[in-house]
């Protein structure tokens, strides 16, 4: 028997579609349900590697985690990586089939919607129920005929829709009855009720809005939920509340400073959360150049343009200050596409990102490497020189070859299971400047510790919390907000669950 589905789609970007997904995935789980997410298409640079070596989008992997699982491309089959303002990689099932404009993808989706409801039939066979994300908005009236990941998924699935509005932003009347109004009769049918989201202040000042919602529409508003600060949750695109962008103030004594460099296509973002959330650690972002005294750490992150970005560094101006922090002795570090910038050259012969050609590096690392069209996804494990275990995942285009002047960062052990013997990355001779195609380094105590601990050895290791016992901390405290704030029983009653 398939599971029943429900689907929660959205008034609009960023209303918070996805925290409430992962909020009833986990709600579900814990009532003993066998639960999976699925969002037909994501658009992100945010990605992750699965166990079978294919990439996904982190906000279904945050999902699978809620739901006590271990996440499946399945869950999100189609990805869109964008490199240009216009063009996207095309990750299907895991795996890249090519690149393609806007324009041209949103003409034809019909090879795309095939494989990617093969991939929710797969996951509706093997589970209770499926939790279904939208994407965007699921009212834009002019791509309505060509988005299959709104309500042409909820059709497919036989799925209740529960559309969810942003109250913060304001016009939250209009764009529940303003969605209802534009969509087809067909769609509208499907729509089951609402979730208010993001409310602040007394929440009783809002009893005249929902009568208002439901005497207007005949459809019921299922939870006013208070915005809040206390759960911590990897969004989709979005960086942690604490997140501190370009401050006025320069490092100050007390606390262990970190930077890393806001990139245009900056990617895997997630990789420094840990450092984020850390209490001993001030965490900047730097989108602006500026002199990088004080900072015990910069690092160079993740890009799905490299070439681009590295342009962009020199034209606007970081590259004198990154050179100075290096030669000074800083420890500047680059992680997948900020480690190809501290080596000499990046040679895209196949236009991979762009047009083909040569990109000169800042030369810290003597290193060189060639974008090639074959994808890398890789679980990975490994060891430092000195012993320390890593743990992370590899997303990337380049292979990069070490000179006589560069020393391997790690020696990898496994990869996606299987038994290997190779290098990683690269460091300098002294070690303060390095780079590694891993992503997710930090989410492992033992690796985070002797990071920290390097940059002040007065770190206190003991306080160190694994980051997977963490984020099932902050699922419970999602789930036990929404309980609170959400009529449950009436939502799993829409959805045929109760």
């Amino acid at each position: 028997m398939n599971a029943r589905c429900i689907a929660f789609l959205g008034t609009g970007s960023d209303v918070g579609k996805s925290i409430v997904a992962t909020a009833v995935c986990r709600i579900l789980r814990n009532r003993g349900f066998s639960v999976a997410p699925y969002k037909a298409q994501n658009m992100s640079n945010n990605s992750y590697v699965t166990l079978e070596g294919g990439e996904m989008g982190r906000a279904q992997v945050v999902q699978a985690e809620a739901c006590g699982i271990e996440p499946h491309t399945d869950m999100n089959p189609v990805l869109l990586k964008p490199g240009t303002d216009t063009g996207s990689q095309v990750v299907l099932q895991g795996h890249v089939v090519g690149n393609a404009q806007a324009a041209d993808y949103f003409r034809d989706t019909a090879c795309i919607r095939v494989p990617a409801f093969e991939s929710l039939d797969r996951l509706r066979a093997t589970h209770d129920c499926v939790v279904i994300e939208g994407a965007g908005s699921c009212a834009e009236v002019n791509l309505r005929p060509r988005d299959f990941v709104n309500f042409e998924t909820a059709h497919v699935a036989d799925a209740p829709v529960i559309l969810v509005a942003d109250i913060d932003r304001g016009g939250v009347f209009a764009q529940l009855v303003g969605t209802l109004d534009v969509i087809p009769e067909q769609d509208r049918r499907r729509v089951a009720g609402f979730i208010v989201n993001k409310f602040r202040g007394d929440a009783s000042l809002f009893d005249d809005g929902i009568r208002y919602l439901e005497e207007r529409t005949g459809l019921p508003v299922l939870g006013l939920v208070p915005f809040f600060r206390h759960i911590e949750i990897d969004s989709e695109d979005g960086m942690p509340l604490e997140t501190v962008i370009d401050p006025p103030e320069h490092p100050q004594p007390g606390r262990i400073h970190i930077a890393a460099v806001r990139l245009p296509h900056i990617s895997n973002f997630t990789d420094f959360n840990p450092l984020i959330r850390n209490p001993a650690v001030r965490f900047h972002y730097l989108s602006k150049p500026r002199r990088l005294d004080g900072y015990h750490a910069v690092f160079l992150p993740g890009t799905k343009n490299v070439r681009f970005d590295l342009q962009w560094l020199r034209e606007c101006g970081w590259a004198a200050p990154l050179l100075a922090y290096a030669e000074r002795g800083g420890e500047l570090a680059g992680i997948c596409g900020g480690y190809q910038m501290l080596g000499k050259r990046i040679h895209d012969p196949a236009g991979v990102e762009g047009a083909p050609g040569t990109a000169e590096g800042f030369g810290l690392l003597d290193a060189e490497t060639v974008l090639e069209k074959v994808k890398m996804l890789s679980r990975t494990q490994g060891r430092l020189v000195d012993g320390t275990p890593i743990d992370g995942y590899e997303i990337h285009m380049g292979r990069t070859s070490l000179g006589d002047g560069a020393i391997p960062f790690a020696r990898l052990a496994s990869r996606n299971g299987g038994a290997i013997d190779e290098c990683d990355g690269a460091r300098s001779g002294d070690g303060r400047v390095w780079g590694t195609y891993l992503h997710g380094l930090f989410d492992h105590p033992e690796f985070r510790n002797h990071f920290l601990r390097r940059l002040d050895p007065a770190y206190a290791v003991e306080d160190a919390e694994a980051e997977k016992a963490f984020r099932q901390r902050q699922y419970d405290l999602l789930a036990a907000h929404f309980e609170r704030h959400l009529d449950v029983e009436r939502l799993l009653s829409i959805a045929g669950i109760g």
